[in-house]
Formats: structure tokens, C-alpha cells, sequence
């Protein structure tokens, strides 16, 4: 089918999408000089970090109550609410002051990412059309984009400030091809009297999505510190490790489209968990920025088309009346490792360096073998 159609067909959650990789793009790029701003340690960051995942948790619970109630503009409030939460970190100078900032940014997002994952799994039940690993390419151009910004404003010299502002005004202006006349996201509500329940499918989906997300969003979070402080690299050569990760996850993801008609769900899991934790251990044993690339380069080939094929696998297998609450469920259940994953690294960096950080998710990964196949035979 001709990319047009597509595009417009999933132009809502594309640009939902697109905005939060800008948004945390930049954040990942511009975190070595927040962590400076604050002055803390890898630990004490690491613990700040942990006012996310919090507050994202709690706004996927509410998610979709909200998402019921504001009906076709759910998604676009939540993306505007997104990118004025993402201007606040770059505004504390304390460390109480960046714990708040960031439970405003988590809630936000938190909220974004439930709605938008709901949108594209309803797309796909109306149009017979896999589009997961489309939308979540756009989230992986729109963080590449962000990173890659930010380390030019950053060689410029522009404080956290300003850069968060900026990243936060142009994710504001793509809240507005998110809003649809039709975007309202059915099934969100609580069903009524008897029906059908997920079962298993959502937690199976989650822990699969939970370790694809624990390891891209830890090794986007700290990629920048591992070249510019473990590896001696410039802020422009940090900045592009997680631009490195994220382009080459958002090709890859291109291609998983088509993948998908010709591979079996599972084994392109395994097949992707397995090169990804290839790529986390050369990351971690690199001797050079220029080798780490290549071991984010490959860990992107191999997580990029782990967390999609998990989400539209739960959106297959749900009954229709509940196919938005059971992605918006493993969405909570997965987004868990996109959170807790960098503040998790934190902790293991504070302690064993950010080497045997990296080592623990690769460890990780491995898991993946085991929940592919009860995830597609529920699916």
C-alpha cells in the first residue's frame, strides 16, 4: 500500500509519538549538564531520576479514565500538557526543585504514552494493518533529532534552560497534527456487567515491553555519560551516542513493518532481544566513543522491533470491547522498564561503574527467550 494512506491514517499518533522522542531526546543529550546544574553524584541523579517513574505509574492508572472523559482531545491535551512538563527541569537549580520538574515531565508522559499506544492498537483493529513499529520510528527520528539539536546547542553553550525550552515549544507544535475529528479512543472506559477479561496477555506483553524499554531508555538515558565520562568523548561526541541508538532504531523499525509478513512474531522477539544484548556488552566493554557507537548501532537493530511487535501482539489477542484497556495495561506494565530503567543504572553505576550497568541489561535481555513464545500463543 502506497506510504501516504498510512501516514495519514496514523498521522494523530505518529505526531504524539514524534514529540515525546524529541522531548526525551534532548533530555538524554543535555543530562550531563543538568547533572553539573544540580551537582550531584551518578547515584544522586539516579535517585532524582527515580520522581518519574512515579508519576508516570500513577498517570498510566489514570490514564484511562481520562482518556474516556476528554474524549477526541485526549491525546492532543496530553501532548501539550507533555512538552510544558519537559520545560521545567531546565529551570532547577536544586535538587527538590528537579525532583518536582520531573514528576510533572513523568505524569505527562506517563498519560501520552498510554493514549497513543491505545490510538495505534484501535488504527490497526480498523484497517486489518500492522503500524505499531511505524509510530514507534517516529519516536526514535524525533528523539535522534532532539539528541542531535541539543548537542549543537550545547557546543554553543546554551544552558539546560533555554535547550529544554526550546525542545519543549517544538513538541508543543506537533500536539496539533494530533488532533483528529474522530480521534476519540474507544474500550478506554471500565466495562460494564459481564465481559470477557484480558487474562494473562497484558502482563505477558508488559514484561516483554518492560525489558525492550528498561534497556533502550537506560542506555538513551546515560549513553552521553558513558562516552563523555567513561570514555573520555566530547559533549558533541556524547550527544550522539543516543542519536546513534536512536536512528538506527528508528530504520530498523521502518523495516520491521515488512518484517513482521515474513518472520514468525517470536522468533523475530528472540532474534531482536539477543543481537540487542550483542550490542549492550560491546557498548559496555568499548575502549572508544567510535566503538561504543557501533555497539549502540547494533543494539538498535535488535531492540527497535521488541516493544512494537509486543504491543500489537496484545492488541491482537484482546477481545475488541477491551482492546484499549489491555494495551493501556501493558503499556503500564512495560513503560515501568522505561522509567525505572535509568534510574536503575544510576544506582549500578554509583556502585560498580557504568560498564557493569550495561553488562545487567544485556543480562536482561536474555529473558525475552522465554516470554516470546507464551506471548504469541496467547496472542
Amino acid at each position: 500500500m502506497p506510504p501516504t494512506p498510512i501516514l495519514a491514517a496514523a498521522r494523530a499518533p505518529l505526531a504524539a509519538f514524534a514529540a515525546m522522542g524529541v522531548l526525551w531526546g534532548g533530555y538524554a543529550a543535555v543530562l550531563p549538564d543538568l547533572k553539573a546544574q544540580l551537582g550531584v553524584s551518578e547515584a544522586g541523579l539516579g535517585l532524582l531520576l527515580l520522581m518519574t517513574p512515579v508519576a508516570a505509574i500513577c498517570a498510566m492508572l489514570a490514564a484511562p479514565t481520562l482518556g474516556a472523559a476528554l474524549g477526541r482531545l485526549a491525546l492532543p491535551l496530553a501532548c501539550l500538557a507533555m512538552a510544558a512538563g519537559f520545560a521545567l527541569p531546565g529551570q532547577a537549580h536544586t535538587p527538590f526543585g528537579f525532583a518536582l520538574a520531573m514528576l510533572a515531565a513523568g505524569a505527562a508522559t506517563g498519560l501520552t504514552d498510554v493514549l497513543m499506544n491505545a490510538r495505534v492498537s484501535a488504527i490497526e483493529a480498523a484497517r486489518s494493518q500492522p503500524l505499531m513499529n511505524l509510530c514507534h520510528a517516529a519516536y526514535s527520528f524525533g528523539y535522534a533529532g532532539g539528541a542531535l539539536a541539543t548537542g549543537a546547542m550545547r557546543n554553543a553553550t546554551w544552558p539546560p534552560a533555554v535547550i529544554l525550552l526550546c525542545l519543549a515549544l517544538a513538541a508543543a507544535s506537533l500536539a496539533l497534527p494530533s488532533i483528529e475529528r474522530d480521534g476519540t479512543i474507544h474500550g478506554l472506559a471500565r466495562p460494564k456487567g459481564d465481559s470477557p477479561g484480558t487474562g494473562l496477555l497484558p502482563l505477558i506483553g508488559g514484561a516483554v515491553v518492560l525489558i525492550a524499554f528498561l534497556t533502550e531508555n537506560a542506555a538513551e538515558s546515560w549513553s552521553a555519560l558513558h562516552i563523555e565520562k567513561t570514555l573520555g568523548g566530547s559533549p558533541a561526541q556524547g550527544a550522539m551516542g543516543p542519536a546513534t541508538l536512536a536512528l538506527t532504531m528508528g530504520f530498523a523499525r521502518l523495516a520491521g513493518q515488512r518484517l513482521l509478513r515474513h518472520i514468525h512474531p517470536a522468533r523475530l522477539l528472540t532474534l531482536g532481544a539477543t543481537l540487542s544484548a550483542c550490542g549492550v556488552l560491546t557498548a559496555a566493554f568499548a575502549t572508544s566513543p567510535g566503538m561504543a557507537y557501533a555497539g549502540f548501532i547494533t543494539m538498535g537493530l535488535g531492540s527497535s522491533v521488541i516493544a512494537p511487535t509486543a504491543f500489537s501482539l496484545v492488541g491482537q489477542g484482546a477481545h475488541p470491547d477491551l482492546r484499549a484497556r489491555a494495551v493501556a495495561r501493558a503499556t503500564l506494565y512495560g513503560y515501568c522498564g522505561y522509567f525505572v530503567g535509568p534510574p536503575t543504572l544510576g544506582f549500578l553505576a554509583g556502585a560498580f561503574g557504568l560498564r557493569a550497568a550495561f553488562v545487567f541489561t544485556a543480562v536482561l535481555l536474555l529473558s525475552v527467550w522465554v516470554l516470546a513464545p507464551l506471548l504469541t500463543r496467547r496472542a
